[in-house]
């Protein structure tokens, strides 16, 4: 008899490569992968804890679930269920609840475990579930790190995912050969807190990068986020010096105020990550630079905004990823005062989008007229299909499936 599983992923590119890597576990034991759509035996949820809307959105996620298909088992996995498992599974229709330890448990849950709660405190969290993402024919995301250390005060992703470890450089190369094997060309490289890659294993990221490098078959690395201290000089220089990395940074700034980086247990103030822009620049061209930003963090008067804004201005980063603060129970900053008002939080964060718009529009027309090598996926879209340039611009052109998959030279319009 035909068994069913839908798998629904919320939040980070992590999550991502973790779901793609349950679901090939459930079709290895013979389950059917269908849609969250339709109903299933067993419904798997791959949740973020980011913000409350992300909670709220899971629960009414697994509301609309067992709505759908009263009889499945809802299994739920990732931060959610390691900060709240008590809330969810006081929820109709959950089965089963899976903490951070326990995440690599969902086959064995689903067919043959009992249901309740699985869940450790982040001293617990020690293991590593080995992660990346297949289905596509261009990209794989690959987790080479999990858990932080870093304790930001507005954070719960230390207390969700535990503590920073990783596996072995031997191992990762093995699993890039792996997805070189199924002819993806490109990986992008994911973690909690990527650039700490090496806490468990006495080595370090820039070795894991000059590993990766080597492996035949991919073309193309991206670094998904990197904090600004561990992106270090000698790693710009060596990406620089003619490698498969490519001149893309997704890099945390969170403010661009120095009282407001300092409450927050930031390791670096806005010098230091204007020096590091800058060095990034005089290394490399036309470099891609996607910023995090938080709206509204308590304290953060009108003043401190404007401050982060006019600094945004000047680094001109190509792209701006927008967060309002949302307060997190469990965290320094949740007893912070003044907290800011949710209206003020939402026109500080129209401010930046409108910001960000600028500043892409910007990035765009100075890459006119380049060439660029373009990686096109295989989404067809109304006969279009799209890919990325090496520094991350979006190009669309008519479908030609003989260039799925490809890396092609195009001049940018």
């Amino acid at each position: 008899m035909e068994r069913t599983v839908a798998f629904v992923t919320l939040g980070c590119k992590l999550n991502y490569a973790e779901t793609s890597t349950m679901v090939r576990a459930f079709e290895g034991s013979g389950w059917s992968h269908v849609e969250p759509t339709r109903p299933a035996d067993v419904y798997v949820i791959n949740t973020c804890s980011v913000t409350e809307h992300a909670d709220k959105k899971c629960r009414n996620l697994i509301r609309r679930l067992h709505k759908l298909n009263p009889l499945s088992r809802i299994i739920v996995t990732g931060c959610y269920a390691q900060l709240k498992p008590q809330e969810i599974a006081d929820l109709e229709g959950v089965y089963a609840v899976l903490g951070a330890k326990d995440k690599g448990r969902a086959l064995e849950i689903a067919e043959d475990g009992p249901g309740g709660i699985y869940n450790t405190p982040r001293s617990g969290a020690t293991n590593f579930m080995n992660a990346f993402s297949s289905g596509e024919r261009t990209r794989s995301f690959l987790k080479v790190q999990d858990g932080c250390d870093y304790f930001c005060t507005y954070c719960t992703v230390p207390l969700a995912r535990g503590a920073s470890r990783n596996i072995s450089i031997a191992e990762l190369t093995a699993q890039a050969r792996e997805i070189a094997g199924a002819g993806i060309k490109e990986i992008v490289l994911t973690g909690v807190n990527t650039g700490d890659f090496g806490r468990s294993t006495g080595e370090n990221f820039l070795d894991l990068l000059k590993a990766l490098d080597k492996v035949e078959g991919i073309e193309r690395y991206r670094i998904s986020s990197i904090e600004p201290n561990l992106l270090t000089e000698e790693i710009v220089d060596w990406i620089a010096s003619g490698t498969k990395f490519l001149p893309h940074f997704h890099i945390p700034l969170q403010s661009g105020c120095d009282k407001t980086l300092a409450a927050m247990h930031r390791r670096y103030d806005t010098a230091a990550f204007a020096a590091k822009i800058d060095y990034i620049r005089s290394k490399m061209d036309n470099v891609f630079f996607g910023i995090d930003v938080i709206a509204g963090f308590p304290g953060e008067t009108d003043e401190d905004f404007l401050e982060t804004y006019r600094f945004l201005e000047r680094i001109a980063p190509a792209f701006i990823h927008i967060f309002p603060y949302s307060r997190r129970a469990g965290t320094v900053a949740a007893t912070m005062k003044p907290q800011v008002q949710e209206c003020v939080k939402t026109r500080r964060v129209q401010m930046l989008e409108d910001l960000c718009e600028r500043l892409h529009s910007e990035f765009c027309r100075a890459n006119e007229g380049r060439q660029e090598k373009v990686l096109f996926e295989s989404t067809d879209k109304g006969g279009k299909m799209f890919g990325y340039t090496r520094n991350y611009i979006r190009v669309e052109r008519p479908f030609d499936s003989t260039q799925i998959g490809q890396i092609v030279d195009v001049v940018l319009p």
